[in-house]
Parts: structure tokens; sequence; C-alpha cells
């Protein structure tokens, strides 16, 4: 018996030494633990085991407040933006302190490097800026990356489908409170739309958008509980529709094309039809904005136009660390162009555009690595089979992230970028409990993680475990 407490316990520490001085001695080549304290105070003691096991109710109980914090946050996000904040800083402290109490090794899927080169870029940009304190504060976005090691390791195995349950339902209930503000407020012009319980109608779509997003990735691909979804579907794509956001409307229906192929791709045919009945249905000013998308002399569309203009300028003038992050509204005067609609603009409503002007052309570079690595990753788990609903669900957000940043800032947004980064990073998580080891997504026999550590079974307990 004392040779199980001690390998459970080793493997809930996740790493190789359990104690230290006088504690428990374990092999570093990570081997069963010697029957012996270390020095010569004889063999283990019932004290010993009794300790280990309070050690163990102390980190279990953390683990579950560390969860709980990581359910409250995702809801959070898409209801009360500042609650948000609170809980998402609450999720990181009991993160870290897990990780301490636990003396794990900080995990991150591979997904985090590009992301991380792209963070120290946008510095050496704030720093090349003549306004340099203004804008190393305005890179205070970038610690929202740590969503991914965060998640990674608080949302594996069962636990990723979840969090997923929870953005699904709180996605339901955001979509009914826009579903109201419009029917019975008159949120439903385009000086006064939807917004749910947010400040902007801009966030609130982008946010349904994924949302909507997450639900046809369930729905095609997990064979279980299609019911919720089912029912959650319709009204998402209802309040997202009434909200008259045309980046967001091509977005979800670029990200559910792609879904479709990839599952039959005869559903292709869904989408037509889905439209035609969009326009007999809805108001006449949803299908007038719904016309108004390929409207070349539609103010808005010119204006984007121009702005694309501009911002081509500007990196042709500053190529290498752009003119600042969020400092393209001090130089657009001097760029922009004689047909621009609006005098001023903070950003070029690009997101490809935008990175290039503000950070970069390197950092466009890095931004575009994340990209295809999320992609190929995701797609080969689809294919596999593997958390083939989650990994459905981060194509579907990267997608209509995609598509909807080609007229909108989107990845600039702080409310988008962390469900976006929560959607993207749970078929990593799932997938690293399901299997019982990091997986390997290419040939090469490269470990999923970058930094390493002990969390995995040992070789003897590998052989009657399959990759999920």
């Amino acid at each position: 018996m004392p040779h199980a407490h001690l390998g459970d316990a080793r493997r809930r520490g996740g790493g190789t030494r359990v104690g230290t001085g006088e504690g428990i001695r374990a092999d570093e080549s990570g081997g069963e633990p010697n029957d012996q304290l270390c020095g010569e105070t004889g063999p283990m003691t019932t004290t010993t085991l009794t300790a280990l096991g309070r050690g163990s109710g102390r980190s279990d109980r953390l683990e579950g407040l560390a969860l709980g914090s990581a359910l409250l946050f995702v809801a959070a996000v898409q209801l009360f933006v500042a609650g948000a904040y609170i809980l998402l800083t609450a999720t990181v402290l009991c993160w870290l302190v897990l990780v301490g109490v636990r003396n794990e090794r900080i995990e991150v899927p591979r997904v985090f490097w590009p992301l991380a080169v792209y963070g120290g870029l946008t510095l050496v940009s704030a720093l090349a800026a003549p306004n340099r304190i203004e804008t190393i504060v305005d890179c205070k976005q970038l610690v929202l990356f740590f969503i991914v090691p965060l998640v990674y390791r608080i949302a594996r195995g069962e636990r990723a489908s979840l969090l997923t349950n929870v953005i699904i339902t709180i996605g339901a209930l955001s979509a009914i409170i826009g579903i109201v503000q419009y029917g019975m407020f008159q949120y439903d012009t385009l000086d006064r739309r939807p917004a749910g319980s947010l400040t902007h109608y801009m966030t609130y779509s982008g946010l349904l958008m994924l949302v909507a997003g997450a639900v046809a990735g369930r729905l095609l691909y997990d064979k279980h509980d299609r019911t919720w979804p089912a029912l959650v579907l319709p009204a998402v794509l209802v309040a997202l529709s009434l909200t008259f956001t045309r980046n967001t409307w091509v977005g979800i229906s670029a990200a559910m094309g792609v879904l479709f192929v990839l599952k039959d791709r005869r559903l292709l045919a869904l989408l037509p039809i889905a439209v035609a009945l969009l326009l007999l249905v809805a108001p006449g000013r949803v299908a007038a904005r719904v016309y108004s998308v390929l409207d070349l002399q539609d103010p808005a569309n010119r204006d984007r136009v121009a702005m694309l203009r501009s911002g081509l300028r500007i990196v042709r003038d500053h190529p290498l660390v752009g003119v600042g992050p969020d400092n393209v509204k001090r130089v657009y005067p001097q760029y922009r162009m004689p047909e621009a609609v609006e005098p001023l603009n903070v950003h070029l409503h690009n997101v490809p555009m935008q990175i290039a002007a503000e950070r970069g052309l390197p950092a466009l570079a890095a931004w575009l690595w994340f990209v295809v690595v999320v992609l190929r990753d995701l797609y080969r788990r689809v294919r596999a089979q593997r958390s083939a609903g989650l990994a459905a669900a981060g194509i579907a957000a990267i997608i209509s992230m995609l598509t909807a940043g080609m007229f909108e800032y989107n990845f600039g947004d702080s409310e988008f970028l962390m469900l976006f980064l929560v959607l993207v990073t749970l078929p990593y998580a799932a997938e690293y409990q399901q299997s019982g080891f990091r997986t390997q997504d290419s040939g090469t026999g490269n470990q999923e993680s970058g930094v390493s550590g002990e969390h995995g079974p040992r070789e003897s307990d590998r052989k009657d475990q399959t990759p999920g």
C-alpha cells in the first residue's frame, strides 16, 4: 500500500520530487519512490502518509476552486466585463498557487509560442515608438495570452466540455437579452442596436459569433448531448442577425461553411437556403442591411476600402516595427485618403492590416504563424475524431475571427480575445488528459507542450491506453 499511495501522490504533484530534505525521495528518472525516508530515518511511517494525504486534500480543494473560478470567468465574459476581469485575475492566482503547491512546471501547448513571439515583437514596436510610455501601457492586453496556459492546465479532460457547456448556456442567455432588447425596447436601428448586457454592439455580436461557431461544432461533431445545442443555435443566430453587424454575419457564414465542408460537402447546400429563409422572415431593416454587404456605394464599405489604402501607405513607411500599438489613430490624418468618408478612424477595421501598420511585418508574420498552427492542429484532431467537437469549435472560432476580421479589428477587442483564446485552447486541454500523455501532432515526435512536466503516467501504465 505505501507504494500505491506514493505513486498516486507523485503523479498528482506533477514533478519528480515529492519531498525535500526530510521528505520522500523519488527516483530522478521518474520511477517509483523509495521505501525509505531521506537520510537514516527508517521505513515509511503512518504519520508521513497522513501528512501526504492532507497535502493532497488541500491541493484538490484548490483544484476545485480554480475550476470554479474558470467557469465563472467564461460565463462573465459574455455578461459583465468588469466581473470577467476580476474573475480572470482570481483564476490566474488560483492557477499559480496550484502550480506552486503541487510543485508543477507550467506547461503550454505549442500554439502559445507564436503568441509569445507576437507579444515580444509588440513590445519591440512599443519601445521604438516616439510615445513609448503610452504604447507600453497599451500593451497590457498581451497579458490575456496567459489564458492559453491557464486553460490548458485547469480545463483538462472532461473539464474542457464543461467549460464549453457554460459558454453555450450563457450564450443562450445573452442571445435572449438581445432579442428582448430588439423586440421590446426599440433597439432596432443602426444608431441603437442590441448589445446584451455589454456596452457595445460590436463586442456583443463578436461574442455571439464565437458562441454560434461553438454550438455548430458541437452539433456536427459530438455524438451525444446535441439537444441543448440544437435549441440554442436558432436563438443565437436570431440575436446575431438583429445586431445589424455585417462582419459577424460574414464570419459565422464562413465558419459554418468550413465546418460543413469538413463534415460533408453536401451540407453546403444548407447555407444559401438558410440565407434565403433569413431574408424572407427578417425585418425590413435587417434585410436591407444584408443587401448592403455587397453595395460598393455604401459609405461604410467605401470608407473601409480607403482605410486599407491608408494602411498600405503606413506599412510602406514603417515596415519593421510599425507606428506603435494604438498609434494608428495618431498618424491616420496624414495618411487619410481623399475618398475616405470619416475624418478620423481609431483603427483600420482589418486585423492583418492593423497589425502590420501598428507592429510591423514581423509581428504580422508571427500572428499568421499562430493562425496556421491552430488550424493545422485542430484540423488533424477533427479528421482523427480526437475531441472533434471541441476542435470544430476552435476551427469555427479562428475562421470566423479571420473572416470578420477583414472588416473589423476584432483581435484587438479584449472581451472577444478572451473568449476566442479559451475556445482555441480547449481542444489542447481535452486531448492532454484523454490520451494520458502529451500528444504528437507531427511525425517528428515533438511534444505538444513546449515546457516539460511530469503529469503523464509512467511507461508501465501506458500499455493499456490509446489516444482519445
